[in-house]
């Protein structure tokens, strides 16, 4: 029911999920953010050292994409290595929702911290998530859908009690993190997507899940390299 499939090219620097038609998007992506249409959504692994306060982002990702023919594509970044990615589907009734995600903590923060650069803290750090709705959605949806997303996201955050670099709060994300939705643009829209609809609750538990997995990868990474104590919940 969901086209395309995501894929690692160039020596796993970029991460492509294509779509097999043209897809009305949402996001806050440094490429093709705000409302869009496109048949890409795409990851760029950022190594250390390879942005600074002189770099360019945008430009650094739109040369990338447009090397790879995917310059009309939505482009996020991140230094989390993309081969880890969890891909999640849910599907009932002939409604189906995939969540694409790769997650990286070490910028963790709660709502409500005070802003400023983390430095060396954030050397692995963000949340990039990809949720794609087998049906359309019109302005409205798409909005409706993101903030479930969004609200899918902090809540597997949450559920893995990943403590704030900044604040003694529980993280409830990173300070870089991005979410895309996207979803066909022909077709008949749905018209509600929230936590009381069907899409809505196959669309909140395909990234809750995703980023769940996610975070539990990160967690174990860090317990192991002796970073972070392991969580013990009551």
């Amino acid at each position: 029911m969901i086209g395309g499939w995501p894929s690692l090219t160039d020596d796993e620097r970029l991460l492509v999920v294509k779509f097999p038609q043209v897809h009305r998007t949402l996001s806050w992506a440094v490429c093709g953010g705000g409302l869009g249409l496109t048949r890409a959504v795409v990851w760029r692994y950022v190594a250390r050292g390879e942005l600074s306060p002189t770099v360019d982002a945008a430009a650094l990702l739109q040369a990338s994409l447009e090397k790879h023919g995917l310059g009309r594509a939505v482009g996020m970044m991140t230094a989390r290595a993309l081969g880890t990615f969890d891909c999640v589907t849910r599907h009932k009734d002939g409604i189906a929702a995939r969540a694409v995600a790769t997650v990286g903590l070490g910028n963790a923060l709660a709502v409500g911290d005070s802003p400023g650069p983390l430095g060396e803290a954030a050397r692995i750090g963000t949340i990039n998530v990809l949720v794609q709705l087998s049906h359309a959605l019109d302005e409205a949806g798409l909005a409706e859908a993101l903030a479930l997303a969004v609200e899918a996201r902090t809540a597997a955050v949450m559920d893995g009690h990943v403590p704030s670099r900044r604040s003694n709060e529980l993280a409830t994300g990173t300070g870089t993190d991005c979410i895309v939705v996207a979803a066909p643009e022909a077709g008949e829209p749905l018209r509600w997507v929230g936590k009381h609809t069907l899409a809505g609750a196959l669309l909140g538990g395909a990234v809750r899940e995703a980023v769940s997995r996610g975070v539990r990868r990160w967690i174990a990474e860090e317990v192991a390299r002796g970073v972070q104590a392991k969580v013990v919940r009551a």
